[in-house]
């Protein structure tokens, strides 16, 4: 069960929070309990229509902003409005198959009695378009009311037939006043600790700091902390326990959920920006909290090809040989293995203009400047080739003492155009002056 997973539910199949964590029994059950995102709720917003169950909204709707923001919430209050069956599914785990079998009992339960279901799918950018085409025909017929929670910004992450039939929110982490309410709520309700404890002003401050602007991380802190204030006998919660309980907190990393993200983007993040400790340090919180070593190794591949790149080529030769070693060895080994590759992405010299030169090609191909190619490139190795000027005027490349032949190898419409622009850092250097001399013989500059 996840961490913040409810243990019962209600009537229409929505989580209650009873006997679940404390985020969990102090999920708000009405838009006035919701803090903070008041820019989303204004008298007659689409967000504030859509939970109210008023006509004209829009059926299906898009949540995107950082962690704890109240995503899963408003599912649950768009689910409540009009006693609508709720039905969650977690992109992590759910397949084609699932979806269909969610939406065919919608169906008929819409059938049946006229009663609609609301789909949530949380992290929905992990779903493959096969899996958002699925959705497709349930949205537009209005079989469900979707509602979609993410991290990434959907522009990139979901397919546009499915987003263009959708709202899409944008929810903003929450202030430290928001915070604080969130916290004192919490202590005062009876679903929390119902005046039972206090927190030192400190110890709040801290509290509201290590947070980050993440509801329900702070309602996971302020549980733990009061942990620790209990076991010592204490009604108080002090600036110690809740230092404890960030330190317990920082191994509480769900593989599934926010901190998988979070501490993998800052994991990379550190890499690109060559700070070797940092990434050491996000090393050994996903290998400390069970992540998985291989994911890891995936990553770092994909970060010497992208962020170190051909400043320092042997990056992805040292990232490629510890995937494949990890994989042999395993834990506990394999940190050894990790953090040798680490140190090495982390203190190379970094360039990603490969990374951008595909990006620049695949942008001019997708707007349709892909123009024949060159008659003298062209399949020669057949009978009616020549009849057809196949390869007539191809200059063969060794056949010139630089062993670079000077004509033009770009589609009509392309002609001299650049993708590729080496830095001057590493072994890209040497590859900037070379280059600069191949593109003069190519553009007959001899």
């Amino acid at each position: 069960m996840d961490l913040f997973d409810a243990v019962g539910t209600d009537d229409s199949g929505i989580p209650d929070g009873a006997g679940g964590p404390l985020a969990a029994r102090m999920r708000p059950r009405t838009l006035d309990e919701v803090v903070g995102q008041d820019h989303l709720l204004a008298e007659g917003s689409p967000l504030r229509r859509l939970v109210e169950a008023q006509g004209g909204a829009p059926s299906s709707v898009f949540l995107w902003g950082p962690p704890g923001t109240g995503k899963t919430t408003f599912a649950y209050l768009i689910a409540r409005a009009g006693g609508r069956h709720f039905e969650e599914v977690s992109a992590v785990s759910a397949g084609v198959k699932d979806l269909r079998a969610v939406i065919s009992a919608a169906r008929q339960r819409l059938a049946a009695n006229g009663r609609e279901t609301v789909l949530f799918i949380d992290e929905v950018h992990r779903f493959n378009r096969a899996q958002q085409d699925a959705l497709l025909p349930a949205v537009e017929n209005g079989w469900v009311t979707l509602v979609a929670a993410t991290t990434e910004n959907p522009s990139f992450s979901v397919v546009s037939p499915l987003l263009s039939r959708s709202l899409l929110v944008t929810l903003r982490g929450l202030t430290d006043g928001d915070i604080r309410t969130l916290v004192a709520r919490a202590l005062e309700d009876e679903r929390g600790f119902g005046g039972s404890l206090a927190v030192d002003d400190d110890a709040l401050d801290n509290l509201v700091r290590i947070a980050g602007r993440d509801g329900r991380r702070s309602l996971t802190l302020l549980e733990a902390a009061a942990e620790g204030a209990k076991s010592r006998g204490s009604s108080r919660i002090g600036l110690a326990d809740v230092t404890q309980a960030a330190d317990t907190a920082a191994v509480r990393y769900d593989r599934s959920g926010d901190q998988h993200y979070d501490v993998v983007s800052a994991f990379i993040k550190s890499i690109r920006g060559s700070d070797v400790d940092a990434a050491v340090h996000y090393l050994a919180r996903m290998l400390e909290a069970g992540e998985d070593p291989r994911f890891v190794a995936r990553r770092m591949m994909i970060s010497a090809a992208e962020d170190v790149g051909m400043a320092d080529p042997s990056a992805l030769q040292t990232a490629t040989a510890a995937a494949q070693a990890v994989a042999l060895v395993g834990m506990p080994e394999a940190r050894i293995i990790l953090a040798e590759a680490v140190v090495h992405l982390a203190t190379a010299p970094k360039s990603n203009r490969s990374y951008t030169a595909i990006d620049a090609a695949l942008a001019d191909v997708r707007a349709g400047k892909a123009g024949p190619v060159p008659e003298a490139l062209r399949d020669s190795h057949y009978a009616s080739a020549a009849d057809l000027g196949h390869g007539a005027g191809y200059r063969y490349a060794h056949d010139y003492e630089a062993g670079v032949a000077p004509m033009e190898f770009m589609p009509e419409g392309l002609e001299g155009a650049r993708y590729y622009e080496p830095t001057t850092r590493g072994f890209e250097s040497q590859i900037t002056q070379r280059l600069a001399r191949i593109r003069e013989i190519l553009d007959g500059d001899t």
